[in-house]
């Protein structure tokens, strides 16, 4: 049983991690560390977890954790990811990584250096519905793939929350940008060659809060725009010229909407609905990272990938000052 660490008492960690891995087969809560040990008690107790540290650094020490979940705010991820490296720890690091891809360097060199596992957290790459689109895609549902559509937006406002703050990594292209682009390249297997984009700040918080892009990867263009300032939406379409695919609560399966695809046929009279039930994304994702650590070999989200993910982001912010295409 992988006895998993939580870095922090995070919203994200508290309702999705933890009870992923409680409800997981290979896998225990052993830890919870916060710079408030009562925090940390708390959480503990609340959770069952056996041991709380009032430090991040007194849990990386500890033997008593195989690995780590990062679910600190975005800016203090790579530092944490080396850290917990160097400690002998394995770790999967919530998304996004890196602000940068040059910033992920560090991270594959503290993974080689000490011989541990350390995946970004992208949940949906372990889905079955994610698993099923690729399948009908790269096998010929849709024919020749001509265009894939997404889109990703929520409504927040809060200004002291993290994805509002710059200086925590904050904004629409790191917290949701990440996902129509790293689902395209999921299933098509294909990089993106250059993107146009127009992006939009908050003149208050100075974070990007709408973005629209436009994606060139040679057989076929992705157009997608996210926002953190719009109402609450997420689809994702690829389309080919044999008919075409719907993705139903693309990103936040279960939670959102149906877990569900739809193919339809090229004159829209027939068509064919994949369901999902009761799949636990966040399950499956601790589950496959607990089994690469045993040495299993199952797929799983390199840091090779978590480059490819971001330098496609930097371009995007790129064409956005640019306004021209960037190369990726």
């Amino acid at each position: 049983m992988f006895r998993w660490g939580i870095l922090s008492t995070a919203k994200i960690g508290r309702e999705q991690l933890i009870p992923a891995i409680q409800d997981a087969s290979n896998g225990v809560l052993a830890a919870i560390a916060s710079r408030d040990l009562g925090k940390a008690q708390q959480l503990a107790a609340q959770t069952g977890a056996p041991h709380a540290f009032g430090s991040y650094e007194e849990m990386l020490a500890s033997d008593v954790i195989d690995g780590v979940y990062i679910p600190l705010p975005t800016s203090q991820h790579v530092e944490w990811a080396v850290k917990a490296a160097d400690a002998g720890k394995h770790v999967l690091v919530e998304k996004p990584l890196a602000l940068k891809a040059d910033d992920i360097a560090p991270v594959i060199e503290a993974r080689d250096r000490n011989k541990v596992v350390v995946s970004e957290a992208f949940m949906v790459t372990y889905h079955p519905q994610w698993l099923k689109v690729r399948e009908l895609v790269r096998g010929g549902a849709i024919g020749k793939l001509r265009h894939v559509q997404g889109a990703f937006a929520y409504h927040n406002v809060d200004p002291v929350n993290m994805r509002n703050r710059p200086e925590l990594g904050g904004g629409a292209l790191p917290d949701i940008g990440v996902y129509p682009t790293v689902t395209t390249r999921f299933v098509s297997g294909e990089e993106p060659r250059k993107v146009q984009a127009r992006v939009d700040r908050d003149p208050k918080f100075g974070t990007d809060v709408y973005s629209s892009i436009k994606a060139d990867f040679g057989a076929f263009e992705l157009s997608f725009y996210v926002s953190t300032q719009l109402a609450l939406r997420q689809a994702m379409i690829f389309h080919g010229d044999e008919g075409y695919l719907e993705v139903e609560s693309s990103f936040n399966a279960g939670s959102f909407g149906d877990q569900a695809i739809i193919l339809h046929n090229r004159s829209h009279s027939e068509a064919t609905r994949f369901r999902f039930a009761d799949v636990k994304q966040y399950r499956l994702q601790a589950e496959a990272f607990a089994r690469k650590v045993a040495g299993e070999d199952v797929p799983y989200f390199s840091l090779e990938d978590s480059v490819k993910n971001q330098k496609m982001i930097d371009a995007i912010y790129r064409a956005g000052e640019s306004d021209a295409w960037e190369k990726v």
